[in-house]
C-alpha cells in the first residue's frame, strides 16, 4: 500500500457508479496537509473543486502555472471506501455505556 497526500475532507457526499459513468457529489474538500498556496485563487483566495467525471476523480483546482505537485485527487474507489468505513463505524453498538 502506498500513501499519497490528498485534500482534506470536511463533508461526506455520495459516489454513484452505474458502470459507465461515475458521479461524485456533495463532498466538501479543504486544503491538503501541505496547506500550499497553489490551490487558492490568486486574487479571491477561495478554493475550487475540480472533478474529473471520466476518470472518477475529485480534487482541488490548482492556480499555479505548471499544476500542483503537493497532493493528488481522491479516486471514486477511495471515496467509496470512506463511505463503507463510515457506515461500518456508525453501525457499531457501543460496548460500554456512555459516561454520565
Amino acid at each position: 500500500m502506498t500513501r499519497s497526500r490528498k485534500p482534506s475532507v470536511f463533508q461526506v457526499g455520495k459516489v454513484r457508479d452505474d458502470g459507465r459513468t461515475v458521479v461524485i457529489s456533495g463532498w466538501g474538500l479543504g486544503l491538503c496537509a501541505q496547506g500550499c498556496a497553489c490551490h487558492r485563487h490568486p486574487s479571491a483566495g477561495h478554493l475550487a473543486i475540480e472533478e474529473d467525471q471520466a476518470g472518477g476523480r475529485l480534487g482541488l483546482a490548482t492556480f499555479r502555472e505548471g499544476g500542483c505537485d503537493c497532493c493528488e485527487p481522491w479516486t471514486a474507489e477511495e471515496l467509496s471506501a470512506i463511505l463503507r468505513d463510515l457506515d461500518a463505524v456508525t453501525s457499531l453498538q457501543a460496548q460500554e455505556p456512555l459516561a454520565g
